[in-house]
């Protein structure tokens, strides 16, 4: 007998896991340094069990939300948008979770403020508490980050006067107002492209990716994201040069956005524009806006060279992860060319990627917003770094243009798994953590199990 899924159980049951996991975060979330716990200590311990209990909860809660689009009477987009505003409201006032990128986003918004130059000067030349907070990994290196996003986080530390409570709020009301831009582009995007409006919606905005990255990690993908949708609809509305436009202030938050703009061309040409013009008036409109971007910003052009940004040595990209096991194997070996297996896997990762998109283009061109989902994806797969929220990349664009139910369940599948790889601390995890954190998630498993056996009780007794 199957477990009876309504709307009103999804609702109930994903905003009691993002209440959880919010809470959980107050003891083992990513928390600014003077209120860091040991994570032996009992609260950290009980706060990370929470988490992942929470994390299961909702995942669970978006599963069964899924399975009810494919039922006789789904629920309807606006439906979807009042759930994923429940599912999000706990993690408002959260401390970040996942990550503590938003302090970097802070002290370099501070650092622009200041007047000083964000790319070639790490945080560690800003000092005082908001450079405290960054992780040391990242004290000395220059922002990887384009100017219109810098400009935000300037006009934000301008605006709360390099206040922590009132930066990390701010900072999430800006990754809300991105992950807001995504939801209103989805079901018009999928339209467009002849996918369910619902079934886009329920994988590119309610993903569980969403909520624990953008929303509650407060991550400036949500505004590159926002702004590439945006672009897009754009350009599918007849409005190549705002397109081109809104999908250069993309990429001039964070550089993979870029790839948009062939989307842009694929749409004029599509409309019936010859391709030279097409090029033309996309590369024109994509440059003014660079230049008029980085003028307002005042940071310069050194963002660039910050595309080389150093990765975390414990990365595990797919590239990474090959390039330290080669390095460890010429080294057992005894051979001089250890130190170039990491840039050289780098390196091919990078030549992978680009043969991927050049190969999907070739086939998906009828499908530009599919095509460039797939770029995307390929980008965050073969990419010398990547994070959980990369994912997203993708699989935006993919919940909108998906061609079967099958690929979406796939891509589903997917990020079921990515939800639980980062510890709500954003650091690395040790064996008892570890622990915790599968325990937490094994006694939302058995909650929710024990709920389906109640429910299905009383169906058993009357059958009897």
């Amino acid at each position: 007998m199957a477990f009876p899924v309504d709307l009103r159980r999804c609702q109930v049951l994903g905003l009691a896991g993002t209440a959880v996991l919010a809470a959980g975060g107050g003891t083992a979330g990513a928390l600014p340094v003077r209120d860091l716990l040991a994570p032996s200590s009992a609260e950290a311990a009980l706060g990370l069990i929470g988490v992942y209990f929470g994390v299961v909860l909702l995942i669970a809660a978006w599963a069964l939300l899924g399975r009810l689009l494919l039922g006789d009477e789904p629920p309807t987009p606006r439906a979807l948008l009042v759930t994923l505003a429940l599912w999000a409201a706990p993690l408002l006032l959260a401390p970040p979770l996942f990550s503590r990128d938003v302090y970097s986003y802070l002290a370099q918004g501070a650092m622009v403020d200041a007047h000083i130059d964000v790319y070639a000067n790490g945080p560690s030349r800003l000092g005082g508490p908001l450079a405290d907070e960054v992780a040391p990994l990242w004290q000395h290196t220059g922002a990887p980050y384009g100017p219109v996003f810098l400009a935000l986080a300037s006009g934000l530390s301008a605006l709360t006067r390099g206040e922590l409570p009132a930066g990390l709020f701010g900072m999430r009301l800006v990754a809300l107002l991105g992950v807001a831009l995504m939801a209103a582009a989805l079901p018009r995007l999928a339209r467009h492209s002849g996918a369910d409006p619902a079934a886009a919606l329920w994988l590119g905005a309610l993903n569980p990716l969403v909520l624990l990255h953008l929303v509650a990690g407060a991550h400036n993908d949500a505004v590159m994201l926002g702004l590439l949708g945006l672009g897009l609809l754009a350009a599918l509305g007849r409005w190549p040069v705002v397109g081109a436009v809104l999908v250069t202030l993309a990429a001039l938050v964070k550089a993979p956005a870029v790839l948009g703009l062939a989307a842009v061309v694929v749409l004029q040409v599509r409309a019936g524009r010859s391709p030279a013009r097409a090029v033309v008036t996309t590369t024109a409109a994509a440059a003014a806006t660079t230049v008029a971007a980085t003028a307002v910003a005042g940071t310069g052009y050194g963002w660039i060279g910050a595309l080389n940004t150093p990765v975390s040595p414990h990365n595990w990209a797919l590239t990474s992860l090959l390039g330290r096991a080669t390095r460890a194997l010429l080294e057992w070996l005894g051979s001089d060319l250890a130190p170039l297996a990491v840039p050289a896997w780098h390196a091919l990762g990078i030549a992978a990627a680009v043969v991927a998109i050049a190969v999907i283009w070739l086939r998906l061109r009828v499908r530009p917003v599919y095509a460039l989902g797939l770029s995307l994806a390929a980008v965050a797969a073969f990419g010398p770094a990547i994070r959980p929220w990369y994912a997203l990349w993708g699989l935006f664009l993919i919940a909108a243009a998906a061609p079967s139910a099958s690929v979406r369940h796939r891509v589903a599948a997917v990020t079921g798994v990515l939800a639980l790889t980062t510890l709500p601390s954003g650091g690395p995890a040790d064996a008892g953590q570890l622990v915790l954190a599968v325990s937490g998630g094994v006694l939302a498993v058995v909650v929710l199990w024990q709920a389906h056996q109640a429910e299905l009780a009383p169906a058993w007794g009357r059958t009897a």
